[in-house]
């Protein structure tokens, strides 16, 4: 029983030349055929994909420049868009302020007029009225002289008939008690 596995054992260690050369020819015929049939579709398919990997590699460096230059022009066209704003801002800022003086002057020349105007029409109005006192005196003083002249009157007469007189003018009631007061 265990001589068997001693032979089998033994013919595994037993170098045989022939064998060895068969062996090596089958290589050599299996090897070129490989060659021939499948190294070169093996190494093709190798070299096309080494191709599109380092294609992949540049158009990716390309675009990662352009994606870089891209990045590089809109933080340009940031700080452009923000100096412009800046600026905007300042020159809004400027012509609100010019627009506010401009407001301002115009508004005090308003009032300066108006102002002038209400003086002018208040001095009118005083000529008017004194115009107007001074009238009424001459017309009372004449009325009291052509009466003295008709008729010879005492100081009381006189004054009973001027107050008489005011008291007929329209307004005069008020300005007659002012004056009693006083």
């Amino acid at each position: 029983m265990f001589l068997p596995s001693v032979l089998a054992a033994s013919s595994f260690v037993e170098v045989r030349p022939g064998l060895i050369f068969w062996t090596i020819v089958t290589f050599v015929i299996v090897l070129l055929v490989l060659r021939a049939k499948a190294w070169g579709p093996i190494l093709s398919l190798v070299e096309e994909r080494e191709k599109q990997i380092s294609n992949a590699i540049e158009s990716a460096k390309r675009e990662r420049a352009e994606a870089e230059k891209l990045l590089a022009d809109q933080k340009t066209a940031i700080a452009e868009a923000r100096r412009e704003a800046a600026e905007t801002t300042r020159r809004v800022q400027a012509d609100m302020e010019k627009f506010r003086d401009e407001l301002m002057a115009k508004s005090r020349k308003e009032a300066e007029e108006l102002k002038l105007s209400a003086r002018r029409e208040i001095e009118d109005q005083k000529a008017k009225a004194i115009a107007e006192v001074r009238s009424m005196a001459v017309d009372l003083a004449m009325e009291v002289a052509g009466k003295l002249i008709n008729e010879r009157m005492d100081d009381a007469k006189h004054r009973a008939l001027a107050e008489q007189f005011v008291q007929g003018l329209p307004g005069a009631t008020s300005a007659t008690a002012t004056r009693r007061s006083a």
